[in-house]
């Protein structure tokens, strides 16, 4: 079983924009929504990256 990892990583100014990384962050796991579900959201950033881990659903 492979879980994807997305990470966004903020360079410069884009560190005082945190809130668009969370956007795209919701707009994949909405995207994705059929195929997988989220096993780890970013509450808060860590240094300068978000980290989301993705799961596949399972078969029925």
């Amino acid at each position: 079983m492979i879980k994807p990892k997305i990470t966004l990583r903020f360079r410069g100014r884009e560190m005082a924009h945190q809130q668009i990384g969370m956007e795209v962050l919701n707009r994949v796991k909405d995207d994705l929504q059929e195929l997988a579900v989220v096993e780890s959201f970013p509450t808060k950033i860590e240094g300068r990256q978000m980290i989301m881990v993705l799961a596949p659903k399972k078969k029925q």
